[in-house]
């Protein structure tokens, strides 16, 4: 290969690179956007008790926490909430809802 041909290939590898990089700032920038916009909603339809619940949830089971945001976003799109803010007390009914539909995994030893 001669130094042309090289150069050729070093500069389609950083254009190919900085594009990449550029696609990837562009999914962490609607992520960033999309979390913002989950956090807005939470703040309006949740109590600063539940608030505080759910993050100490998020803490301990994440996926339970996402779970949880979800049906709670989705009830408040179609406004089917039944008080808004939601009170702790309240979460506290649609938590054991959710963990009761979950399923538990046992391991049995034989």
């Amino acid at each position: 290969m001669s130094e042309e041909e090289l150069e050729e290939l070093r500069r389609r590898k950083m254009a190919e690179l900085q594009q990449q990089a550029a696609v990837e700032q562009q999914a962490a920038a609607q992520d960033a956007e999309i979390r913002a916009q989950r956090t807005a909603v939470l703040r309006q339809i949740l109590s600063p008790e539940a608030r505080s619940r759910l993050s100490n949830l998020r803490m301990v089971k994440p996926s339970f926490a996402e779970q949880l945001e979800n049906e709670l976003i989705r009830l408040a799109s179609t406004n089917r909430l039944p008080e808004i803010p939601i009170t702790d007390k309240t979460l506290k009914t649609m938590l054991a809802q959710l963990a009761g539909r979950q399923r538990d995994t046992k391991i049995q030893f034989k």
